[in-house]
């Protein structure tokens, strides 16, 4: 598959116009044996990209281990998504959000009591470091640059409602670039958070409700120009 290009008037894949028309598959949340039968479904409703978060504190039940086993057999979903003809928007967090224990951070990071969770802590990105560096490169094949079906990967999630630390989404945008991510990278936030969530260099996204053409407004004063 063709590597995503951001231009200032949209997005474009193999050198045309192309309009991402995404829904949410969480891989984690599905039985796998049904992973096919419902990228199935979400084709045949007229999607042509999935995004998916991904659990670090299920894929790392405890530190230094690191599962890409059956229910979190994210490869052996990638491999679905490309057989249905999808791309995919990847989430690794390392925060999720996602109504998710934790937000997806790991239980044992609290073992030291005074850790920054989402900072510059050492503590924490040498963490982050680790995971990332368990995750990345299984998926190295699926990335965009290698024909593969992931299209982007997002930096974080819905940081700007958290904090304003501009140099940690640096430190992660980094760590993703040291591992071997060579795709577009993305930021999501809500229109009211994007300037204390957002990266120079990488492109931010807002989320909305009901109030399209307002957060859409918002963050073309953040943005200019692009998607």
């Amino acid at each position: 598959m063709p590597r995503l290009e951001i231009a200032d008037d949209g997005f474009r894949l193999d050198d045309r116009p192309f309009r991402i028309i995404s829904g949410a598959l969480h891989y984690f949340r599905i039985h796998p044996e049904q992973w096919a039968d419902r990228l199935r479904k979400a084709r045949l409703l007229g999607l042509n990209t999935v995004e998916t978060y991904v659990p670090w504190n299920l894929h790392a039940p405890r530190r230094g281990e690191f599962r890409l086993d059956g229910g979190l057999d994210l490869p052996r979903f990638l491999d679905a998504a490309a057989a249905e003809g999808l791309h995919v928007l990847l989430r690794p967090g390392p925060y999720i959000c996602a109504e998710w224990e934790g937000g997806g951070l790991p239980s044992w990071l609290l073992t030291d009591e005074d850790i920054a969770l989402r900072s510059r802590d050492p503590r924490f990105l040498t963490a982050v470091d680790e995971y990332l560096g368990a995750l990345v490169p299984p998926l190295k094949p699926y990335l965009g640059s290698n024909g593969g079906p992931v299209l982007a990967v997002q930096v974080e999630n819905e940081y700007g409602a958290y904090g304003d630390d501009t140099a940690y989404l640096a430190e992660l945008a980094a760590l993703l670039r040291r591992h071997g991510v060579d795709v577009p990278l993305f930021t999501s936030d809500q229109p009211s958070d994007l300037a204390a969530g957002s990266l120079d260099g990488v492109l931010a996204t807002a989320n909305f409700g009901s109030r399209t053409e307002a957060g859409l407004a918002a963050l073309r004063a953040h943005r200019p120009q692009g998607p």
